[in-house]
């Protein structure tokens, strides 16, 4: 009998697209309130954070723009699916949150950066961001290709 490979989890979700679109600051891990499948689909690492960003609703933050894969428990239906993306409450310190409302006051947005599950609580990392220009998308492409050409130039002398 063949022996199966074990399936690897992630254990952080990343939102790769936020470092590219925002100048970054400062980074707060709050905790996420989330139902029973939604935390089996973080587990799975069924989430998409890219698009996603953080609303300030009476005090609170919420995570709009995140879709969560929910499995459906239909039978007749193996590996069934939902894509649910409604808001999703996020937990922090008062303090943490009267920091944020300042900076967004800023004009500043906030952005999830990477969604943390190994552990017993499902966190996600957040950061204030600055939006870039376009020209500065350019910038950092190009220096992102020096780089590479720097280490590929290193790497074959």
């Amino acid at each position: 009998m063949a022996q199966q490979k074990p399936i690897r989890k992630p254990s952080a979700i990343v939102n790769r697209r936020a470092r590219f679109d925002y100048a970054l600051g400062d980074e707060i891990t709050a905790g996420i309130s989330l139902s029973g499948p939604e935390v089996r689909a973080a587990r799975d690492g069924h989430i998409q954070l890219k698009g996603a960003y953080v609303q300030i609703r009476g005090n609170e933050l919420w995570l709009q723009g995140a879709s969560f894969s929910i499995k459906l428990n239909e039978r007749g239906k193996p590996g069934a699916r939902a894509i649910d993306d409604s808001p999703r409450k996020l937990l922090a310190h008062r303090k943490q949150i009267e920091a944020l409302i300042a900076s967004k006051a800023q004009g500043n947005t906030i952005v999830p950066l990477r969604l943390i599950t190994s552990g017993r609580f499902i966190k996600v990392v957040i950061a204030v961001g600055k939006g870039k220009k376009h020209y500065d998308k350019r910038e950092t492409l190009k220096r992102r290709d020096q780089e590479r050409e720097a280490n590929r130039a290193i790497k074959h002398s």
